[in-house]
């Protein structure tokens, strides 16, 4: 049989409310200019009966939207969550909603995004990253909406970017085994070319290494993008296969570390005595493994708030600034 029950509607609103189509229809603007208590009643109205205002309509009108639209690679990250969160709350003052679209760490798939989300006209689009392909690049230079890249700090930005250098995040950690009177370090990682942060930070240990006179050869792949900690697991025991007079090894992720860090404990390699680990994130999983981790702690929240902030501020007709962010090296029991 077939459903008959209507959505209530504006008018049903105007009738209940005893107010004009047109009142009801200013009551749902933020700015609305009518008297307070006209539309109190009338939102109340609209919360009894179940009514949901449709934007759709008035966004085609004023040719804007109530949301930012946002790409990140993998949505199982803590890393990428949290710089979510703390856009998504920074915007919410404002009245800004967040559409999030994931591209499993595939360029191509963040292209197909980037072309459907300018469709839908957001206030703003921030992308991970400061590599895309050449069509997503013209896309997003064409576009007159603020455009923010992320976790990056690229040498020709398309429009602002809240990030840092990985490479120079990762040097960080390997003047700290160095110091710590390790020599023979190993890098673990994800198939270089899908992550490109990831190969920044593979790129940014060997040139590290390099400037200390070391081997930079130690390179295991762990498999594609986000690396878990099996695939973390399974990448050290290869490495400790393959050189097993590997001092220290620094991982792309905290998770992968987590792996590596469990798999030298089945071998019976003593960390850190055995052996250093060293991770990249700051995951909560690094502050209750045994040992601790040591790791880089992006400040991935941080970059979420900022890039809020230079949105807001963009949209508000002020000058909007790269903003550059310092991850910071944490030393826990994971290196001696």
């Amino acid at each position: 049989m077939a459903d008959n029950h209507k959505p209530p509607t504006m008018a049903d609103i105007a009738r209940i409310a005893g107010v004009s189509l047109m009142t009801v229809s200013r009551a749902f603007k933020p700015d609305s200019l009518i008297n307070k208590e006209t539309r109190a009643a009338i939102l109340k109205t609209a919360e009894d009966i179940g009514y949901v205002f449709d934007s759709t309509a008035s966004n085609f009108r004023s040719q804007k939207s109530d949301f930012v639209a946002v790409t990140i690679p993998a949505i199982s990250n803590p890393n990428f969550a949290d710089t979510v969160g703390g856009l998504a709350d920074a915007l919410a003052s404002r009245g800004l909603q967040i559409l999030l679209g994931y591209t499993n760490y595939h360029m191509q798939n963040e292209e197909r995004l980037i072309e459907q989300f300018l469709r839908r006209k957001p206030q703003a689009i921030v992308v991970t990253g400061g590599k895309h392909t050449d069509r997503a690049r013209k896309l997003l230079k064409n576009t007159h909406m603020p455009v923010i890249e992320t976790w990056d700090a690229p040498s020709e930005p398309i429009g602002n970017f809240v990030g840092f250098s990985n490479a120079l995040a990762v040097r960080q950690m390997v003047d700290h085994f160095v110091e710590k009177g390790y020599r023979s370090i190993a890098f673990i990682g994800g198939d270089v070319g899908r992550d490109t942060r990831g190969s920044d930070r593979r790129m940014g240990f060997v040139a590290a290494m390099i400037a200390h006179g070391l081997d930079a050869t130690r390179l295991i792949a762990a498999g594609p993008p986000p690396i878990s900690a099996l695939e973390g697991a399974a990448a050290m025991a290869r490495l400790l296969e393959t050189y097993p007079d590997t001092e220290a090894v620094i991982c792309v992720s905290d998770q992968s570390a987590f792996g590596a860090l469990t798999e030298c404990q089945r071998r019976g390699r003593v960390v850190p005595t055995d052996i250093g680990v060293g991770g990249f994130g700051n995951f909560e999983i690094g502050e209750v493994s045994t040992p601790r981790l040591t790791t880089i702690d992006p400040f991935s929240r941080m970059i979420g708030q900022r890039t809020a902030g230079l949105i807001l501020d963009i949209l508000d007709g002020r000058p909007g600034d790269n903003v550059e962010i310092a991850p910071s090296l944490i030393v826990r029991e994971s290196s001696r």
